[in-house]
């Protein structure tokens, strides 16, 4: 059931008094300042708000049912740097949405150029926000179907100075490194958890 929100907590009633761009580079930060309905009916005072924006991504979970294999990528986090003892992370595969393209289009881009792999299908299994405290990130995920048999190297563009190697483990073991916080990255838990719950449902993997 539905959770139901009082009446005064409508979207509309929030007052947008002013929005500037802080900074512009390889991201955005802009500044807000507005007013919006309070829990008690009142509403709140001026509020200022840095907000990180990046746009939306997609995150796409390789996975082969046949041979029950979860197809992971590694690469160095930057920002992780100094908040991890290894920044090198395994991740499943991820990308921004331009424009112009849709949710499934992002994700067999990225699965070629981070894993060399072309979809046997994609289906999207779901969104959140990933940090909606400071960021305007909406995450889309994304299943793909693929033939993990000869996947692996190193792969990433150039020009986009990535560096990724891949790693094929069986879906237990990835959903291990869940569990022990080898795996530690929001998009990845989110994304193996979704296959441990479903995974029965896909027809050939290993109950």
């Amino acid at each position: 059931m539905k959770v139901q929100l009082p009446n005064q907590m409508d979207p509309e009633r929030i007052e947008l008094l002013e929005e500037r761009t802080l900074f512009q580079g390889f991201f955005k930060v802009i500044q807000r300042k507005l007013r919006h309905p309070l829990f008690d009916g009142g509403m709140s005072q001026v509020v200022t708000r840095e907000i990180f924006e990046r746009g939306n991504a997609v995150v796409v979970l390789p996975y082969d049912p046949l041979r029950d294999q979860v197809v992971l990528i590694e690469q160095l986090r930057i920002p992780a740097i100094g908040n991890t003892s290894h920044p090198w992370l395994y991740e499943l595969v991820a990308g921004m949405i331009d424009k112009e393209e849709s949710v499934l289009e992002v994700a067999e881009r990225e699965l070629m150029e981070e894993t060399g792999l072309h979809p046997i299908s994609l289906s999207a299994i779901g969104s959140h926000l990933s940090s909606p405290g400071g960021s305007s990130e909406r995450l889309f995920m994304v299943l793909a179907e693929v033939d993990a048999a000869g996947a692996g190297g190193i792969h990433g563009l150039d020009h986009e100075h990535e560096d990724i190697r891949v790693v094929v483990v069986p879906r237990t073991q990835a959903y291990r490194m869940v569990e022990s916080g080898e795996i530690d990255n929001g998009s990845s838990v989110i994304g193996l958890q979704w296959l441990e719950l479903n995974h029965h449902k896909l027809g050939r993997g290993t109950p």
